[in-house]
């Protein structure tokens, strides 16, 4: 049909959560070899117009709020003519990689979050 199929979005939001960590610091593989795991708890998607076969996408992500034991990702997808073309969200937990429960967000990650964020 010439769209990208609508479940390449989640992989797309992966890529972008993935390099959007590594920017501000915090790379999966420290974490995973720091004993933490971050499976998805829930994604949403709005599709708003479609994305085409080779065609540049934009991925924005955003933070919102410092994690507690869940980390809330915002997504939004524009075209190379910045057109809206989906929105999205996915809430991830924070899990002791060796006993598999769920865990705050360790100490070094909520550091390098918290200069993003106007606390008073």
């Amino acid at each position: 049909m010439g769209f990208v199929y609508y479940g390449n979005y989640a992989q797309y939001f992966e890529v972008g959560r993935v390099e959007a960590l590594r920017n501000i610091g915090i790379v999966y593989s420290e974490l995973e070899k720091e004993g933490v795991m971050l499976p998805v708890l829930d994604l949403n998607i709005k599709y708003y117009k479609p994305a085409h076969y080779d065609q540049l996408i934009d991925i924005y992500v955003i933070i919102d709020q410092i994690p507690g034991a869940k980390i809330k990702f915002d997504y939004i997808l524009k075209d190379e003519h910045s057109s809206l073309l989906v929105k999205g969200t996915t809430n991830l937990v924070f899990v002791n990689k060796k006993n598999g429960k769920p865990m705050r967000a360790p100490k070094w990650i909520l550091d390098r979050l918290s200069e993003f964020f106007n606390e008073k």
